[in-house]
């Protein structure tokens, strides 16, 4: 008798592999044609939160303005690049590139300086486009028209760092933004026609699992490009750590976390691109939860579970 295996071909119509839901890696590679690779920039930019503006300590959860693995602040785009490039082309020998602009706020400075970067950056070797990642209070117009014009000249994806749709966790995470100021960003980059890209963090302080699909679901009543799916990491010397240390909250199980995550895959669009369904943290400095280093086993422990159940991504999406 033959046992069926979770790893089979999968139903879901986006795949072409076992995934039941549609990831950014193979969106890409239709897309393009070949292997595409972000390569993450720290360009040197803070963060209203951070500076003053709108407050001070950046959110509670960040340890390096969510730029752990980006490049080095000190060396310009291109040696960046080639930096990283450098240690990709060790796994992946040939492909496209897209350079990321990751740590902080990368729209919260002058247009000169972020038209200087992305423009360094559109010069370098087999870069197919860009990603920029940002607030959504952080969008100037002049900013925003310079963005449009990079839209129509690359594949330009703009990241935008919501978290949560709930204002009540935002306060308490110190975002210094509520959900309406994400909609009004949201609506003028669309406008223009440029790509979206929402972040969630699933597993906040105070946030529970009907929370953390409201989020999803709210997501899905918009025309998103992609999004990435967090498990929030809990760092030492975060301001978050010291409440996690205290007993304030407590971080996802593994069970919790998988479940949560199919769970807001069914209510997703079928056609949007799922760019993360878990993250990386870094292993000297990480607190918990210490099951999400094991990065391969969550992704693992997802296909299962969606298998399991016969279920994918957009198998409760109730439209527009």
């Amino acid at each position: 008798m033959q046992h069926r295996s979770v790893f089979m071909q999968s139903p879901f119509k986006y795949s072409d592999t076992n995934k039941r839901y549609r990831t950014q890696s193979s969106y890409l590679k239709q897309r393009f044609g070949c292997k595409v690779m972000k390569i993450s920039l720290n360009c040197g930019f803070t963060c209203p939160n951070i500076d003053g503006t709108k407050g001070v300590g950046g959110c509670t959860y960040c340890s390096a303005g969510s730029g752990e693995f980006a490049g080095d602040c000190a060396l310009s785009v291109t040696e960046q690049f080639e930096q990283v490039r450098a240690k990709m082309n060790m796994k992946w020998h040939e492909g496209l590139y897209i350079p990321y602009f990751q740590a902080n706020t990368n729209t919260y400075g002058p247009l000169e300086k972020i038209r200087a970067m992305v423009e360094e950056a559109l010069t370098l070797e087999n870069v197919c486009g860009i990603a920029i990642s940002t607030r959504t209070d952080c969008i100037s117009d002049d900013i925003l028209d310079y963005l449009a014009d990079v839209s129509r000249r690359t594949y330009l994806t703009v990241e935008l760092g919501l978290q949560t749709v709930h204002d009540k966790t935002a306060e308490r995470i110190n975002r210094c933004h509520t959900y309406y100021d994400f909609l009004e960003c949201y609506k003028r980059l669309r406008d223009k026609d440029i790509n979206v890209c929402v972040h969630l963090i699933n597993g906040l302080p105070g946030e529970n699992r009907e929370m953390m699909l409201e989020s999803a679901y709210e997501m899905s009543k918009l025309e998103l490009h992609s999004i990435k799916l967090h498990l929030l990491h809990i760092i030492r010397g975060t301001a978050m750590a010291e409440e996690y240390l205290r007993g304030e909250f407590a971080a996802l199980t593994l069970e919790e976390y998988v479940d949560i995550i199919c769970a807001q895959l069914e209510l997703l669009p079928p056609e949007l691109i799922i760019q993360r369904v878990t993250g990386d943290g870094a292993r000297d400095t990480l607190i918990a939860p210490l099951w999400s280093l094991k990065k391969f086993v969550v992704m693992n422990e997802i296909d299962k579970k969606l298998a399991r159940d016969d279920t994918m991504q957009g198998s409760k999406y109730c439209g527009k």
